[in-house]
């Protein structure tokens, strides 16, 4: 049985959610945020409070149960608080800064990344070797991080690349003489 279903999800003061058929939408102070749900569940909303059962006992339906109830967890976190992602620029001449816009990298290539964030991220670079992804849709957020970390993972022998704050990468020793 799932664990992570079994809890209702609480509405703070100032978000609102309504559901019609097997789609919620969460209205809060940053923004709306909307999900489908699967067939296999159902969605309620009563006294400020979430819930979200099992329409049966399938396989699917349970696995759908806990997945739904994260989903909606994380519409009514993303509407309030807002999800982040740090990142950390380490290597000699590494560094980003923003124009405009766009983010512009120096990572050792011979041409500038310029990276575009799309529309519901927020990308900052507060000094040259750090950079904050912000907005309220944790998938996308997530995505524009690893993105951004693809350009130039980090390597084991020098740990020069992008990481994500508080990545541990681990230190290979280089070839002896």
């Amino acid at each position: 049985m799932s664990r992570i279903g079994k809890k209702p999800v609480e509405l703070p003061s100032g978000v609102t959610a309504s559901v019609s058929g097997q789609t919620i939408e969460v209205k809060g102070p940053k923004g709306i945020r909307s999900f489908k749900a699967t067939d296999d569940v159902d969605l309620k909303v009563e006294d400020n409070v979430i819930t979200v059962t099992p329409r049966g006992k399938s396989k699917r339906a349970r696995q759908q149960w806990g997945m739904s109830r994260t989903m909606v967890g994380n519409l009514v976190t993303g509407v309030t608080e807002g999800f982040k992602k740090e990142l950390e620029i380490q290597g000699v001449g590494y560094r980003a800064q923003m124009q405009g816009n766009t983010l512009k990298l120096n990572l050792g290539l011979s041409h500038d990344v310029d990276y575009t964030a799309p529309e519901g991220v927020t990308v900052t670079a507060p000094k040259q070797t750090e950079v904050v992804v912000e907005g309220i849709d944790e998938q996308l957020v997530g995505q524009v991080a690893a993105n951004i970390r693809a350009w130039r993972k980090p390597e084991p022998y020098k740990g020069k690349g992008i990481r994500y704050k508080g990545e541990f990468v681990f230190r290979k020793e280089g070839k002896k003489k």
